[in-house]
């Protein structure tokens, strides 16, 4: 089974979009037999011996077509747009946040120092509103402010050492419940990915594979999968797996209109607003899963987008996987998955590369098609 202790560090890291270096340290700690590298913008580089590590450095290709799995290690978050004159905080979101979703929680401003420090979203209580504004639920993000128990601009910037700039990520902490095999937390979109990224690698370690596997932690997905940009070019991949923490919609459609439902294994995702996966890539999951015993779920979404969309327009284009791990009520503080999803999608990826050979590869590539 995964380690959930990795679950565990990966989600409580501190890591909005341009932000994700407490994310790193956390992924070196969970490395174990993997060799890593890093970039000016926090993308993370993953292989499996020190050689493929140093040849990548030096731009060197080797024999064996390249297999990327990528995840995004950054999380929906905010910055400290200004100080206001009485010490509060207005800020601007990074990554897509509805604004009903932002007040009257617990968040973490991060100052230049490293120090972090508890804030409030605002809310106005009841007993100040007046009654159009208790019949009128819109909402600006200019409307909410972050209270960190100053009252005075001067003391924010003296006293807390915080200043424009600087990040803030909600205030949640990673719980397991036992009984269920329920996992809570925050950022589960994606660290559940980067999660799967190093359990996939470490179950591969030592075999004999068709394919060389290369991990790609990318930063900034939330802001335009811009991390994916870079990564995709670095790596240069022949074939990709996309791991992402989808939105389970289990509680918003019912059975056989859902398409992303806790503890119904890992969802395989055909189609969202970014790209189109490839039908033969597709299959071959379907195969593998039905042969392995993996439970998997379908899904053609009408929006949403992976770092997919980067990675298959790559090069001469990339056959993409994308493997989701259902999670509940991402994009806001506080999310549930299934331990068990995670685990079959990690199978998935794994099996998915054991079996690969060189006519498998061809016929992913369509390289004897015409």
């Amino acid at each position: 089974m995964i380690d959930l202790k990795t679950v565990e560090d990966l989600t409580n890291a501190f890591g909005p979009s341009g932000f994700e270096e407490e994310v790193l340290s956390a992924v070196k700690a969970h490395s174990q037999g993997l060799f890593l590298r890093n970039d000016a913008m926090h993308n993370v580089y993953a292989y499996m011996s020190e050689a493929e590590r140093q040849a990548a450095a030096e731009d060197r290709r080797g024999e064996k077509p390249v297999l990327m799995l990528d995840a995004h290690s950054d999380e929906v978050g905010f910055m400290v747009q200004n100080i206001e004159e009485n010490g509060l905080l207005d800020i601007i979101c990074l990554g897509g946040i509805h604004n009903t979703n932002i007040p009257a929680h617990s968040v973490i401003v991060r100052n230049g120092a490293g120090k972090k420090i508890r804030g409030i979203t605002t809310s106005k209580p009841v007993h100040f509103l007046t009654a159009s504004q208790k019949a009128d639920n819109s909402l600006e993000i200019e409307d909410i402010r972050v209270d960190v128990g100053a009252s005075s601009r001067q003391e924010v910037m003296e006293d807390y050492g915080i200043a424009v700039g600087d990040p803030v990520c909600p205030d949640v902490r990673y719980d397991y419940d036992e009984a269920h095999g329920i996992c809570y937390g925050k950022a589960f979109d994606n660290r559940l990915g980067c999660v799967s990224i190093l359990e996939t690698m470490k179950r591969l370690l030592g075999q004999e594979l068709a394919v060389q596997v290369v991990g790609g932690m990318a930063a900034q997905e939330e802001v335009g999968t811009r991390g994916a940009k870079v990564t995709s070019q670095i790596v240069k991949p022949d074939l990709a797996i996309v791991f992402e923490g989808s939105p389970a919609d289990d509680f918003y459609f019912r059975p056989g209109i859902a398409q992303c439902s806790l503890k119904q294994g890992t969802q395989i995702r055909h189609m969202d607003s970014s790209y189109i996966s490839s039908p033969a890539f597709i299959s071959y999951a379907h195969e593998i899963g039905k042969a392995c015993g993996i439970k998997f779920q379908d899904a053609v979404r009408r929006g949403g987008g992976t770092n997919a969309g980067v990675i298959s327009l790559t090069g001469k284009a990339v056959p993409v996987l994308v493997l989701g791990i259902p999670s509940r009520y991402v994009h806001t503080h506080y999310n549930f998955c299934a331990a068990e999803d995670i685990e079959a999608t990690v199978s998935m990826a794994a099996e998915v590369i054991r079996h690969l050979d060189q006519e498998r590869i061809a016929e992913l590539l369509h390289v004897n098609e015409i």
